[in-house]
């Protein structure tokens, strides 16, 4: 089942928070995505198995033409969600493009071997167990951003000493090297993703939303 949300009609997945929702339908549009099996029978003759086409398909069915604001790290995050040509070997395993760079860096942002959403280039870096974490973390730092009376930047050693007691994770985040947490008035990111795509410690970042009306602490 999908949800209408856009004015020329193209549709959202369901499975998101209705704080996900509210962000696609304000700050997000939905463009006709590339047509995935048009190149079927190349990408076979290029030796990707078919399992790997039918991911990208997959992906592209579900997310593909859906524009996002930039993102607050990873210069932006993808342009839009669409898919192409899988990456990768039977040795090594393959990933599918989540969608073009919106400039020139050195990684690309792809969907992992087990849906993971993350970027490649230097090395493999999941950031979220799903798309929809990824999704969800673009929206709840929007809505943070939007409520919270004070916000605080963290970097570096000041990363690990953040006190989270009391604190619980995000669950719709879906987070591995970026990840989210809810106390009792405040939302705190702690991103690790490029520190741990770069190999620079000090690249670890967190940012505290302090002082969110109990409504703003819900989905």
């Amino acid at each position: 089942m999908a949800i209408d949300l856009f004015p020329h009609g193209a549709a959202v997945p369901d499975g998101l928070t209705r704080r996900a929702l509210s962000f696609l339908w304000i700050h997000c549009v939905r463009v006709p995505p590339g047509d995935i099996r048009s190149h079927r029978e190349s990408w076979l003759a290029h030796g990707v198995p078919a399992r790997e086409i039918d991911r990208a398909e997959a992906y592209s069915a579900r997310w593909g033409g859906l524009v996002l604001p930039p993102s607050r790290h990873f210069e932006g995050g993808p342009k839009v969600l669409d898919s192409d040509f899988p990456e990768g070997s039977p040795e090594e395993g393959w990933w599918i493009p989540a969608g073009p760079v919106r400039c020139s860096v050195n990684f690309g942002f792809l969907i992992g071997p087990d849906g993971e959403f993350g970027v490649h280039g230097i090395r493999w870096t999941p950031l979220h167990a799903t798309v929809e974490g990824w999704i969800e973390a673009q929206a709840l730092d929007q809505h943070a951003s939007r409520w919270a009376r004070k916000v605080t930047r963290l970097s570096g050693d000041a990363v690990d000493e953040l006190d989270l007691t009391g604190f619980e994770r995000v669950p719709e985040v879906a987070g591995l090297a970026d990840d989210w947490w809810r106390g009792p008035d405040s939302l705190v990111a702690v991103l690790g993703g490029e520190a741990e795509y770069y190999g620079e410690p000090r690249d670890r970042t967190a940012y505290v939303y302090a002082g969110l009306p109990p409504h703003a602490l819900r989905d």
